[in-house]
């Protein structure tokens, strides 16, 4: 295990060497100039790592944000730098690209810098974008009438996604007029100061609906005693490996993966009423032939995000057996949300943020 942290550390390591030092290289400006920017870029970096000391929880609300900002969004420039030197070297040693494009060219300079903005430009506007996800589920069990249920995943409320982005997301749930909303995990960013400090949970009475809700790994990492108590507050009815039964619906929530406590579902369900229609929450969307081997009729999940940005999309779409959208396995349906909200930087590129609005009726 610490082999593999060591080579892992190494890695990033040299990679980020490899990144600065093509930086370095580019930029058409004097040596001070050029070394203050390699530095403000350790410095981005640095912000993320001593984000997890706690230390934002100690700083002026506005500030510690900014920090939040700066440092997640660097990850993504990050990312973008590394592509396109990787794809510069390879045209240099097929000898595509002239040597000189990559030393302290202002042409080089200034195409890297209009096209990684503008993917970022695009990429926070779009993030911005929320889809409404329409979902028509028929079923064959009795129902007393339609009902209708907002989804969401992955909120991530904390020093990114504050009060005001969250206030406007109530707005959108609200317009749709739900007999119930669902939750699957990931509420909390993974800081609760932030949510106390801007009364965040206020907010969730606001909503014109009963709030169900999972756990995600997210609770975990914020603290789960800290989130259980945001959850109170906020009036979350939270489904911790429990079973709740709403009207011709039975509701069923797993606690997270995260948890070595979680139950196998088979003994959730061991109890509940299979003639009425069965949701399943399950924040990460692993093992999904358990649900179907359950009876359940739909399962909804988020955690994966879609990978957030292209190409770490294609990634994720390898690791799990369905990462986004809807799905089918025998008689149970499933949803994979990419989240209304995201961790880290604001920006959403060849993936979307979403919310699902669903039917649920007679066939």
């Amino acid at each position: 295990m610490k082999i593999g942290f060591l080579v892992v550390t190494l890695v990033a390591v040299l990679v980020h060497v490899y990144v600065l030092w093509h930086v370095y290289q580019v930029l058409p400006l004097p040596a001070w100039a050029r070394w203050s920017v390699v530095a403000l870029m350790v410095i981005s970096l640095a912000m993320l790592f001593v984000g997890f000391s706690g230390i934002y929880d100690r700083m002026p609300l506005g500030l510690a944000s900014l920090c939040y900002e700066v440092s997640t969004s660097w990850l993504i420039v990050f990312l973008y730098l590394l592509l396109t030197f990787v794809v510069l070297d390879l045209g240099r040693l097929v000898h595509l690209v002239p040597r000189e494009w990559l030393h302290s060219n202002v042409w080089t300079a200034g195409a890297i810098s209009v096209l990684i903005g503008g993917l970022l430009v695009y990429g926070n506007i779009h993030y911005r974008n929320k889809v409404r996800q329409p979902l028509a589920l028929g079923t064959a069990k009795h129902l007393s009438r339609p009902v209708k249920v907002v989804m969401v995943s992955d909120l991530h409320l904390g020093y990114h996604n504050r009060k005001a982005e969250w206030q406007r997301w109530v707005k959108m749930i609200n317009d749709e007029k739900p007999d119930l909303i669902l939750v699957a995990g990931d509420i909390i960013d993974g800081y609760v100061r932030p949510l106390l400090e801007e009364n965040v949970a206020a907010d969730f009475h606001r909503l014109n609906a009963p709030v169900l809700a999972c756990l995600g790994n997210h609770e975990y990492i914020t603290g789960i005693d800290r989130s259980l108590d945001f959850y109170k507050r906020a009036g979350i009815t939270l489904l911790r490996d429990s079973t709740i039964t709403v009207g011709d619906l039975v509701i069923v929530g797993r606690d997270d993966r995260f948890s070595r406590a979680r139950r196998p579902l088979k003994h959730l369900l061991a109890g509940a009423d299979s003639s009425k229609f069965i949701i399943l929450l399950d924040h990460q969307p692993y093992k999904l032939e358990e649900a179907q081997k359950a009876g359940v009729d739909f399962q909804f999940s988020g955690h994966t995000h879609e990978g957030q940005v292209w190409p770490v999309s294609l990634m994720v779409h390898r690791m799990y057996e369905k990462a986004w959208g809807f799905y089918h396995r025998g008689c149970t349906r499933y949803y994979v949300s990419s989240g209304i909200g995201i961790w880290g930087g604001k920006f959403r590129i060849g993936t979307r943020s979403e919310y699902i609005v669903a039917t649920i009726q007679p066939m």
